[in-house]
């Protein structure tokens, strides 16, 4: 049986960093692979769905990119949306463009299991710290979490119908991880591709 898709469920394509000017333009930080594109979906919201607003690109800066908020034309009604989320519904996003593609959310929340199907832990996040795309995996006999490489060769198999995702421990999660985590990174985009290359 196929499942319904989720007309609830939000994702978070960027947030307001500030106001940018005295029109009104904001400075948004955009987790979308292409910047601008997080003006491609429409109206976006709060993580509730309310308070929906619509941006126009204006440019893009090293910082995120200049937009024109409707309804927004002076500087102190834009700097009162510094700090908002911009989230859209799931099903609005396009689908993949391969099968080694994979949206971050759709990742969340997958069972890991090892390559004998036994259960390991829970995917929490999808993070990248500059060096490729990690999946953090709570580990459910300890609780806690390891970050594992988001390879063909730590993770050979992601099957998000089925809602699983299988892990081949690398060594490296016995111990801190090269040159340690920054805390306090963001994701660099809202897509994840497999990596070919080993770990």
């Amino acid at each position: 049986m196929t499942t319904p898709p989720d007309t609830t469920r939000r994702i978070l394509l960027g947030e307001i960093a500030g106001a940018h000017g005295i029109r009104g333009d904001v400075l948004v930080r955009t987790f979308t692979s292409e910047p601008a594109a997080i003006a491609d979906y429409g109206t976006l919201t709060d993580a509730a769905g309310n308070a929906p607003l619509e941006l126009k690109i204006v440019r893009e800066t090293p910082k995120g990119v200049i937009a024109r908020v409707s309804g927004v034309g002076d500087r102190n009604r834009a700097e009162a949306l510094k700090g908002r989320k911009l989230y859209v519904l799931r099903e609005a996003l396009p689908d993949t463009d391969g099968e080694d593609d994979f949206y971050h959310a759709d990742l969340i929340g997958l069972v890991a299991v090892d390559p004998a199907g036994k259960r390991i832990g829970e995917v929490v996040t999808v993070a990248n710290y500059g060096a490729g795309d990690l999946l953090e995996v709570r580990i459910s006999a300890t609780r806690k979490s390891e970050l594992i490489p988001f390879t063909k060769a730590c993770v050979p198999v992601v099957d998000v119908a089925a809602g699983r995702v299988t892990i081949v421990l690398p060594d490296i999660v016995a111990g801190e991880p090269p040159g340690g985590i920054a805390p306090d990174a963001e994701p660099s985009d809202l897509m994840s591709s497999v990596d070919d290359e080993g770990a």
